[in-house]
């Protein structure tokens, strides 16, 4: 069976970018293949994948169908001005998110939600992120310890301080004790995918499409301390398939927030 995609180089690259592209190479378990000045098209057709995963001296990118996606804090930035100018951030009020807090993010993703949770845990918290897409676990986990691009110090702090698992969610969450989060938290792929959505276009590629399951949740209310939280549309029916029963959310914000308070928490 062939891979799903093969690992390459910009056009010109040197030591640090050949030494970059071993790495995600040896991560994703594919082949590191010579670019020898083929495009990308060519690459695919020549072996057969979806995908190529390119190191170049500029970032690391995954093209898909004439997708390109690479890592970047994209809104964590705004979100922690807004968090430092005495701003209401939504999801932290939904997970009523305290210093020194711990929290399992069970969907990954581009690490922005992670991102934020750590900025406001600090250093005295923990983030695990979990994500089941090996190329797209691989591109963050390089991205959030690399990443230096106009960036504070606060963000590049925060960003370090993520824990990145690539796995099943539901897997994991079977072998953790149970009460060993805080906060257990969902943003899976939205069951309708909101109209203005193009900068999640190069995602849908390679995140987990699959909704979240009534198991997955049942799991992380073991495992969470205090809540479970969901990111969904705010007229979403997966809140009440899976049992959020409490939603929060900004009055003209198009996602809402759906929380699980465990009884007994104090928070």
């Amino acid at each position: 069976m062939s891979a799903v995609c093969v690992v390459t180089t910009g056009h010109r690259a040197g030591a640090p970018e050949l030494k970059l592209a071993a790495w995600f190479s040896a991560r994703l378990g594919v082949p590191l293949v010579p670019r020898a000045g083929l495009s990308l098209p060519a690459l695919v057709r020549r072996y057969g994948v979806s995908g190529v995963l390119v190191v170049s001296a500029r970032r690391a990118s995954y093209f898909c169908n004439g997708e390109e996606l690479f890592f970047h804090p994209s809104l964590a930035k705004l979100r922690i001005s807004e968090i430092k100018a005495g701003k209401t951030d939504w999801m932290i009020k939904a997970m009523a998110l305290q210093p020194g807090d711990w929290v399992l993010d069970c969907t990954l993703g581009l690490g922005v939600d992670a991102t934020v949770a750590s900025f406001v845990a600090g250093n005295r918290g923990r983030v695990v992120g979990v994500e089941s897409s090996p190329v797209l676990a691989a591109l963050v986990e390089h991205g959030l310890k690399t990443y230096s691009d106009h960036a504070s110090r606060e963000l590049i702090e925060a960003m370090a301080r993520i824990e990145v698992i690539c796995a099943d969610h539901l897997s994991y969450l079977k072998e953790l004790p149970a009460e060993s989060f805080d906060v257990v938290y969902f943003d899976p792929m939205f069951r309708k995918p909101l109209p203005k959505s193009a900068a999640i276009n190069p995602l849908r590629f390679v995140a987990n499409p699959a909704p979240l399951s009534v198991q997955a949740v049942q799991e992380a209310l073991r495992v969470a301390r205090r809540r479970v939280v969901m990111k969904e549309t705010r007229d979403s029916g997966e809140f009440s398939r899976l049992g959020f029963t409490r939603i929060e959310g900004g009055k003209f914000s198009p996602v809402a927030y759906g929380i699980i308070k465990k009884r007994g928490g104090n928070g």
